[in-house]
């Protein structure tokens, strides 16, 4: 029988910068399919970890795979069309243009011109966008522009997404809205998501690592992460109780 490849695989992962370890020989398996959530507090290691895996900074130490292709090094783009979708914590969209162009520009990499409208209109669809579709993207609500980002990444069927702060700034009706629509993607796709917003976190997650000083604390099921008492030491307090 053979061994399953993981989709995603950190190994001892190491980032410097001078004479400061920001993320300090962490390791991290990511099944198909997975949600993963990463949490800590400010300044944990959990965005610069997340950068390693996104080719934003290549790590000191360590090695980071994807269905067993070692990709430590790799530019954000290279990493992407090996099948990576991300979406970074400030949105990248063109304000110009209306919520459909900017889902026809990332949806037409690759594809004929009928077969990339047609993922836009698939794409809007199974995010509830239609509505705003013909808005420009510049007008729309914070929340809207996050969502119309995320259906820019998902227009280019990548097999694993990456979200940093996805839920940064919303109201509360955006938040629960972002985590039906993560719940949602997850049904097709891998994420990995990185996030501090506890209540957000209860929505969405499943496996939970938690990040602290560089390394990781524990990594377990989000209810055994949010009951156990040095992570509410560390980061939740007694905001979670």
């Amino acid at each position: 029988m053979s061994e399953i490849v993981p989709l995603l695989e950190a190994r001892n992962v190491t980032m410097r910068f001078g004479g400061v370890t920001a993320v300090d020989d962490v390791s991290l398996v990511l099944g198909e399919v997975e949600l993963r959530c990463l949490i800590g507090p400010n300044g944990a290691g959990k965005s610069t970890f997340f950068k390693t895996l996104t080719g934003q900074l290549n790590p000191t130490e360590g090695r980071i795979k994807l269905r067993g292709q070692d990709v430590t090094g790799l530019l954000p783009n290279q990493i992407a069309r090996l099948g990576v979708g991300i979406k970074t914590q400030i949105p990248n969209v063109f304000n110009g243009l209306t919520a459909y162009e900017n889902v026809l520009v990332a949806a037409q990499r690759g594809r004929s011109a009928a077969m990339a409208k047609a993922m836009v209109e698939k794409t809007l669809a199974r995010l509830r966008l239609e509505p705003v579709a013909r808005r420009q993207v510049g007008q729309l609500a914070h929340g809207q522009r996050q969502w119309v980002e995320i259906a820019t990444v998902l227009a280019q069927e990548p097999d694993l997404i990456l979200l940093d702060e996805p839920a940064a700034g919303m109201t509360h009706e955006e938040v629960e809205r972002t985590a039906e629509l993560i719940k949602e993607i997850n049904r097709t796709q891998a994420l990995v998501v990185v996030e501090h917003d506890m209540q957000f976190i209860r929505m969405i997650a499943q496996t939970v690592t938690v990040f602290n000083q560089g390394k990781v604390l524990m990594e377990d099921h989000v209810d055994a992460v949010l009951a156990d008492q040095r992570v509410r030491d560390v980061y939740i307090g007694k905001a979670a109780a």
